[in-house]
């Protein structure tokens, strides 16, 4: 007769690698003060420069501290997400109002944002609760139940002109401004999205009274919409990947779908400074109380885990044509792919 535990299921994947995941929770006050100040300190810098270098008409420069500024400005968003999971600080007032504060910069009303990206963790890859905080997507079957002008709705939103260019203005610069249809959460997004209003109106006022209207949007305003587009491209290829993971409801498991469902955009090591880690997202997601600064001791400790969801930047060029999810393949597939299989 076969004894309970030699009858017992064997503990899914997902469930052997979060326990093993937990021993790195633990935040270090004193590294994150210093990853805070080596993001900070350097993109006031290079905020600076920039308008230094408009003033004394050096264009060349002003144009390449562009990029790395807006690299700079994606850290720091980087920084107030960890703020959001309550892993960037050990105390949760350290993690909230630093997340406020950089909030301003980053043109995202923290509390509001923190609310519906837990809600996006928390479903991701359900096909059931599809829409919140993350990329529409559409299955092939819904596709086709459009009408014409639905069809080409969808089609405009997944042109990578529309999703990395107008879509990340759209999002930061105006979406973020008026939490609208979240009618019913009470007063606190509105709160959450006034007073960073606020925060970015006096900001921007001050410095547009100290060094004029036009060097300030000359300066800032590429940086933000940069800065988005980036953001929108690596929230893009976290999820949106070939080999992803999406399941209904009555199959979906919240922690299948987290190591399965986000990728290892495993980028150069200057990238991976500038994003603040965020490419090692199936780890992240499985366990989002790590410090983005822990997350590379966890791939070096764990070797195994490089190669679940695995994506060089390469290979993560060829993700904008996965337009739509196929269920009886269970895979994205791309328009020319469903009109070749379905006609």
């Amino acid at each position: 007769m076969s004894t309970a535990a030699e009858v017992r299921s064997p503990e899914p994947e997902a469930l052997t690698w979060l326990r093993k995941l937990q021993a790195y929770r633990q935040s270090s006050t004193r590294r994150s003060i210093i990853e805070l100040a080596i993001t900070t300190l350097p993109f006031t810098l290079a905020w600076s420069a920039m308008l230094t270098a408009l003033k004394l008409e050096q264009f060349w420069l002003y144009a390449l501290l562009i990029v790395p500024a807006a690299g700079l400005l994606v850290r720091l968003f980087m920084i107030q997400h960890d703020c959001g999971h309550g892993s960037f600080f050990r105390n949760r007032s350290g993690n909230d109002w630093t997340g406020r504060v950089i909030g301003v910069l980053t043109m995202t009303p923290y509390d509001y944002w923190k609310r519906s990206h837990a809600s996006h963790h928390a479903s991701s890859g359900n096909l059931d609760r599809r829409g919140i905080g993350d990329v529409d997507t559409l299955t092939v079957e819904e596709y086709r139940a459009r009408s014409r002008w639905g069809r080409l709705r969808y089609r405009l939103y997944r042109n990578p002109l529309v999703m990395f260019g107008v879509g990340p203005i759209y999002v930061f610069l105006l979406q973020s401004r008026l939490p609208l249809g979240v009618v019913g959460e009470g007063w606190e997004p509105w709160i959450s999205t006034m007073t960073t209003n606020l925060g970015i109106a006096v900001a921007a006022g001050l410095l547009m009274w100290a060094f004029g209207i036009g060097p300030f949007l000359l300066v800032h305003l590429p940086i933000v919409i940069l800065g988005a587009a980036a953001g929108v491209w690596l929230f893009y290829v976290q999820h949106q990947f070939e080999g992803t993971h999406w399941a209904a409801n009555e199959n979906w498991k919240f922690h299948e779908a987290a190591l399965h469902g986000s990728s290892h955009y495993d980028l150069p090591g200057v990238l991976r400074w500038f994003t603040a880690n965020i490419g090692m997202h199936h780890v992240h997601h499985l366990c989002s109380r790590i410090p983005y600064y822990r997350l590379p001791e966890v791939l070096r400790d764990h070797p195994d885990l490089r190669d679940i969801g695995r994506l060089t930047l390469w290979e993560s060029f060829g993700c904008v044509r996965l337009t739509l999810w196929d269920q009886r393949q269970g895979r994205l597939i791309s328009f020319r792919e469903m009109n070749e299989i379905y006609g």
